[in-house]
């Protein structure tokens, strides 16, 4: 299997009939796969998905986790995956046709690369104008680099099935649903801190329908993700070879952001440190 493809979803049963039409569309030169990870749904998910599976033409892999958390529902669908390239998508994102084979072209040009990511776009240009990425240049990312939040969105984002066994893939206290937001970016970190090169580039592209519409509401997901990146700065200062570089970068976002974000990015960071402690504490 050359390629597999994983949309998580939870509770979005009246959404999914949009991404599914955008995924019967995809086109690719190689085997690829498709697997759906329902994470707990209440209303008729999986309803919804079984529909789809009668109208797509190749198998699709159908997986329950019914234990809440974003990162949690990755891990499960990666580790049944065959692919050597596993890509990664959301529940209210529509993937561009071409979407596959600009990221089977993107590691078969570069036989080092680890991870990916690409542009994330408004589909309804009405909707609020965040969780998007617009960048039109290619951003390379060498090993032991420091990953800035927002650069690679979870929205779209692939990886080598080697780096993500060498990392022993998502943290399951991050993710949405979980403790903390922040996923994405904390997996990244972790594979440039392996030795892992990445990349942005702006040949896989996703279209995201997110439908926040008023300010309100953005604000309400930005404080989710003030907490996340919090948590995700504490993560990289207990470990010693990111210490220094990822205290500087974020004593440096400090001097530039207002003091509501850098509070609650503290409260998020000693609560991460605490649940950290006590998790090791506990450990068998």
């Amino acid at each position: 299997m050359k390629v597999s493809l994983i949309v998580c979803t939870h509770n979005r049963a009246s959404q999914l009939p949009d991404t599914f039409k955008t995924i019967n569309k995809l086109t690719c030169s190689f085997q690829w796969e498709l697997i759906i990870v329902d994470n707990g749904s209440s209303d008729h998910t999986r309803a919804t998905i079984e529909q789809f599976q009668k109208s797509f033409p190749d198998k699709i892999l159908i997986i329950d986790e019914p234990q809440p958390g974003l990162g949690r529902a990755r891990n499960r669908g990666w580790m049944a995956s065959q692919g050597n390239i596993v890509a990664f998508t959301d529940d209210d994102c529509y993937p561009d046709e071409n979407f596959l084979n600009c990221v089977i072209k993107c590691f078969e040009e570069d036989p080092e690369l680890g991870f990916i990511g690409g542009p994330v776009l408004l589909h309804d240009l009405t909707d609020y104008r965040i969780t998007i990425q617009e960048k039109e240049c290619r951003e390379d990312i060498p090993p032991y680099s420091f990953i800035p939040a927002g650069l690679i969105h979870g929205a779209n984002f692939t990886f080598r099935r080697t780096a993500l066994e060498e990392v022993g893939g998502f943290d399951e206290m991050f993710g949405v649903g979980a403790l903390f937001t922040c996923a994405d970016v904390d997996i990244l970190a972790r594979m440039s801190d392996a030795g892992w090169p990445g990349a942005y580039d702006p040949r896989p592209i996703v279209f995201h329908h997110h439908r926040r519409k008023t300010a309100e509401e953005a604000f309400q997901l930005m404080k989710q993700y003030d907490r996340g990146r919090g948590a995700y700065y504490a993560k990289c200062l207990i470990n010693s070879s990111q210490r220094v570089l990822y205290l500087k970068n974020w004593c440096r976002s400090i001097l530039l952001q207002n003091m509501g974000t850098t509070f609650r990015e503290c409260k998020a960071a000693l609560e991460y440190l605490i649940r950290a402690r006590a998790s090791k504490f506990l450990s068998p």
